[in-house]
């Protein structure tokens, strides 16, 4: 097999402020046809520079200060605009990250996948109606014709990735790079574009460069593993090899930071069978009216008959897909939305049709931590600003206890007290999202709700994270209910797991009884599409 791919010590920086900053350090790498590799390492790891420098689409500040890149045997190490767009797309496809930045959102999905073919083929090009069909076809699109013309907001998060994996085919590339192309995707609906991509990538002959910080997607999909940190290659190797026998502390800190690989826990929790619940749910249901349009459903059955107890010290995770109605059970708990019918008892006391005003004072023992730690904090105010805000919202401290507060605030989710003068910007996700944390823990609540706490997060992040969450629980015996769509995170952390699907309750059981003895076969479904899991067996 020859190299495609041939990257012979390469270096890579960045100029910002006068300052050069070194991303990628004296890197070697080859990529055969028809090879799968897997590039893992967390956000700051050199991983995407190197992707875009492969793809010839590195910003104006940064530039290759050294070594080689060749590709399909063209030197395109300090190539032209012009020679580099001979390559992107032909030679070279792309399967971004995030679906609805990289579709454009005024035109309609054909019309998109049209732009790549016109590109590739030129603009005289009859077949072109035909080839955006046969495209979206061989992505596993169904009604391929209808798809075609509708907008991207119409469909959803696995067919917009798969749209853009259509587009990454266009140019029959001989490579295709994937930047964490199934990061915000449900645990199933990963597994199916991942398989699918495979199969297009075996049938075609085309080699895979896979950018992943999930060490368990790497171990199932690739052939190789290249592990980087902090811009430099620290080791590679088949994944059995690199899961075996790890040469490096940072590769075996990144095998004990993922869920995956994590050894299942023990609960250890020892309930007071005389003890009630804090948080119960009484066949709760939830329905939603829609817009009225001719013949179509005038109503939206979000929740059916839902009934749940979440215990003091308890962690409570709810799993399903999108669309699931686990969102909606939380808002439901949170008093941010009635429920169409049943009862929310929050201690024995029913508070269910309590105004805005009658549930403000249960505000203080219920909070929540939301999914995106930079769009849960206001970015005008200072970290101390944002943990303080409960505080004088309720008007419950001033002055020097207030500051005394952040402090032992800050320090209790293990940040240094002078992170308290910064703005999140000046902070990274793990950062925000233990500020976050520390504003929810502010009210001393006796009950968290986690909606997707570390689903944004570097794996080695999501350990720190969890294991804060647990040292929490431990000291002020905190109830949680966690919202995941990753159930190794569930696995590990949870005590009782309720599986959702389609707003019903399907299965309900200890971890041990969900995870070793499943009941449906929508559960075993979900447990079978754990990234990693066949590497870990």
């Amino acid at each position: 097999m020859s190299a495609l791919v041939d990257v012979r010590q390469l270096s890579v920086s960045y100029r910002s402020g006068g300052q050069v900053t070194a991303a990628v350090k004296q890197l070697s790498l080859a990529i055969a046809e028809g090879e799968t590799v897997a590039i893992v390492g967390e956000s700051g790891s050199g991983k995407s520079t190197l992707a875009n420098a492969i793809l010839g689409l590195l910003p104006d500040n940064a530039q290759i200060s050294g070594g080689e890149l060749w590709i399909a045997g063209n030197d395109l190490t300090h190539a032209s605009e012009r020679q580099k767009r001979g390559v992107r797309g032909r030679t070279v496809g792309l399967v971004p990250q995030d679906p609805m930045v990289s579709l454009n959102p005024t035109l309609r999905v054909g019309q998109q996948i049209a732009e790549a073919l016109i590109l590739a083929h030129g603009k005289r090009y009859p077949g072109v109606d035909a080839d955006i069909v046969e495209l979206l076809q061989q992505v596993g699109i169904d009604k391929p014709v209808l798809r075609a013309r509708q907008y991207p907001h119409e469909l959803s998060g696995g067919m917009r990735q798969r749209v853009l994996i259509a587009i990454a085919l266009a140019g029959n590339p001989r490579l295709i790079i994937a930047d964490e192309p199934t990061s915000a995707l449900d645990v199933t609906v990963q597994r199916k574009i991942l398989d699918h991509l495979q199969r297009l990538v075996s049938e075609r002959g085309i080699s895979l460069l896979i950018i992943t910080h999930d060490l368990g997607v790497a171990t199932d999909r690739a052939d190789r593993i290249l592990v980087m940190q902090q811009g430099e290659l620290v080791e590679q190797g088949p994944p059995r090899q690199i899961l075996d026998a790890p040469q490096h502390d940072y590769t075996r800190a990144l095998i004990a930071a993922a869920p995956a690989f994590a050894r299942r826990r023990e609960p250890l929790l020892n309930l007071d069978p005389t003890q009630a619940p804090i948080l119960s749910l009484h066949h709760v249901g939830k329905t939603f009216a829609l817009p009225k349009v001719k013949g179509e459903a005038s109503t939206f059955l979000a929740l059916e008959d839902l009934s749940l107890e979440v215990y003091p010290g308890q962690t409570l995770a709810i799993v399903g897909e999108s669309g699931s109605g686990k969102s909606t059970a939380l808002r439901i708990a949170l008093g941010l939305e009635k429920p169409s019918h049943g009862r929310v008892h929050f201690e024995q006391q029913d508070i269910t049709d309590l105004s805005w005003r009658e549930f403000r004072p249960l505000r203080q023992r219920i909070q929540l931590v939301q999914q995106n730690p930079f769009a849960a904090l206001d970015p005008r105010l200072t970290i101390f600003e944002s943990i303080v805000e409960p505080l004088e919202s309720f008007g419950l401290l001033k002055g020097a206890a207030l500051e005394q507060a952040a402090r032992e605030l800050i320090s209790r989710v293990h940040l240094p007290v002078s992170y308290l003068d910064r703005l999140p910007r000046e902070l990274s996700g793990g950062q925000c999202q233990r500020v976050a944390i520390a504003r929810a823990l502010a009210l001393k609540p006796d009950l968290l709700l986690l909606d997707e706490p570390v689903s944004a997060l570097d794996v080695s992040v999501q350990a720190h994270i969890l294991e804060l969450l647990e040292e929490l629980q431990r000291e002020m015996g905190i109830a949680y209910v966690l919202v995941s769509h990753d159930l190794s995170v569930v696995a590990n952390f949870a005590h009782q797991v309720l599986v959702l699907r389609h707003g019903r309750v399907i299965e309900h059981g200890s971890v041990e009884h969900i995870f070793n003895r499943p009941a449906t076969e929508y559960t075993r479904e979900l447990i079978a599409a754990i990234p990693g899991r066949q590497a870990a067996a």
